[in-house]
């Protein structure tokens, strides 16, 4: 990359020629391994605004059946802030809903979910925690489903990013992020509700497919924006970013520049044989898991690769005896551990 003179301006956010080169708090991870390959004070507990209904869509869809019809409850049609402008007493499945919800971040939608799903705010905002701590997301607190500003709302781009993944991860709530533009029910009237996504990135980044944008004037400009190149998913977190799509871009792109995804354990070609003594026999053995995970050029050329085992077996030799283990540094960080076991009894 050109190397370009950078000035700090307020709240140490820093301009290029290209864009802004950090937002107030970011996070890159990659989806399979939730290895974290970029971070910046990733640990603040921050406002996110409405990228808060990501967590609000998959706490839903692993809570509730997304073709169940809901009824739009009185005090859900006019919340403030985002809207589909939903009326009180029409009817839309869940799913409907959840289009709303992250397409237009509707926040009578992600109310509704909540109400007329789960019974009560309070209700739901306890499962939405409860998610958030299932997934390793332990410096977050919601309460409640849209975003809007609370105190008691935060979270931490490691945490949003780990909610993220866990996410991108479920079929459904990746359909329906992914999705540019989609046609709803429309309360009664013949003719439907034309959503479009506000995520550009699904139009102008390479590989993009998802997720969720966010503004409040206490948050920021927020975004978590994933994308898949060649078999690789990365998910990125910036909040409080002027400049969210540009930052988010670059981040990006030096992700997929540079990392890739390598299969570092094959558990089908482990085939290490070990002699039991006093016979003439040999016991193969074998590991259970593959391994894949992503590195930089060096990082792959510089692992440490450690095999414990035995230099011979005794009698009797048990069927999936664990008789060993190997181990896999990175930078002397150890990333993978698996035990070795036996293949056959003798």
């Amino acid at each position: 990359m050109v190397s370009v003179i950078s000035v700090y301006a307020k709240n140490n956010v820093s301009y290029t020629g290209y864009a802004y080169t950090c937002s107030e708090a970011e996070a890159v991870i990659e989806l399979d391994s939730l290895r974290f390959l970029h971070v910046t004070n990733e640990n603040a507990k921050l406002p996110m605004a409405s990228t808060t209904k990501i967590l609000t869509a998959i706490t839903v869809i692993d809570n509730i059946d997304i073709n169940k019809e809901l009824t739009v409850p009185e005090a859900c049609a006019g919340v403030e802030g985002s809207s589909i402008y939903l009326k009180a007493g029409e009817k839309l499945t869940v799913k409907e809903l959840l289009y709303g919800l992250m397409l237009r971040s509707g926040n009578d939608c992600a109310e509704t979910l909540a109400v007329a799903g789960f019974g009560s705010i309070t209700q739901f905002t306890k499962l939405m925690n409860e998610t958030a701590v299932k997934v390793g997301a332990n410096d977050s607190n919601f309460v409640n489903p849209h975003g809007l500003p609370d105190k008691n709302h935060y979270t931490t781009a490691h945490d949003l990013a780990l909610i993220s993944a866990y996410a991108m991860k479920n079929a459904t709530f990746k359909e329906i992020v992914s999705t540019k533009r989609v046609e709803i029910r429309n309360g009664g009237e013949d003719y439907p509700r034309v959503l479009i996504n506000k995520n550009k990135m699904l139009s102008n980044f390479d590989g993009a497919n998802g997720v969720k944008t966010g503004y409040t004037k206490a948050a920021g400009r927020c975004l978590v924006s994933s994308a898949e190149r060649n078999g690789t998913d990365i998910i990125c977190v910036v909040i409080n970013s002027p400049q969210m799509w540009e930052r988010s871009g670059e981040l990006l792109n030096n992700a997929f520049s540079e990392y890739k995804v390598y299969k570092i354990v094959d558990s089908s070609a482990f085939h290490y044989c070990l002699p039991v003594k006093n016979t003439y026999k040999y016991c193969e053995t074998y590991i259970k898991e593959d391994f894949s995970y992503p590195l930089t050029s060096y990082e792959k050329e510089n692992l440490d690769i450690k095999v414990e085992m035995p230099d011979s077996l005794r009698l009797p030799v048990a069927k999936d005896a664990e008789i060993g283990k190997i181990e896999i540094y990175s930078s002397k960080q150890l990333i993978f551990s698996e035990k070795i076991y036996t293949l056959i009894s003798i």
